[in-house]
């Protein structure tokens, strides 16, 4: 029976082998920090996000995404506008660059999950997804 002590080790050679470590690029090896790439792919999902939900979605502080936010837009990303319904509100969008990004970002995630996912025997691959989502459940209980 598996302990924590395995476990731990589990994940940490999960992170490293999967590059989660390195924090000037991504897994599929896209030149930018993860959480940049997280960012770009809600926005790109699903268009304009207040800021805070947008904090929300990618488990960060407010002070944090807000410096995200602020990368992105000096990359010319993404951009601010107030919110419509609420004057103390801030949304968050891609810019038309910020939509290219996001899709090549998309193009070299599906290439590397499609590779990574052709490695896993056929017959594994339900119990793999199934690993995976007990354990963010069990991390999203604590």
């Amino acid at each position: 029976m598996a302990d924590e002590h395995e476990l731990q080790e589990a994940v940490a050679r999960f992170v490293r082998a999967f590059g989660l470590h390195q924090p000037d690029q991504t897994p599929c090896g896209q030149p930018i920090p993860v959480s940049e790439a997280h960012a770009l792919g809600e926005l790109a999902r699903d268009g304009a996000l207040r800021q805070s939900d947008l904090a929300r979605r990618l488990r960060l502080e407010k002070s944090t995404t807000s410096r995200l936010v602020t990368q992105l837009i000096k990359r010319g990303w993404a951009e601010r506008t107030p919110a419509p319904d609420d004057g103390r509100g801030v949304l968050v969008q891609l810019t038309p660059p910020g939509v290219t990004a996001a899709a090549r970002l998309a193009e070299a995630r599906a290439a590397r999950f499609s590779a990574v996912l052709d490695r896993v025997p056929e017959g594994e691959r339900d119990d793999v997804l199934r690993a995976l989502t007990t354990l963010t459940e069990a991390i999203d209980a604590t």
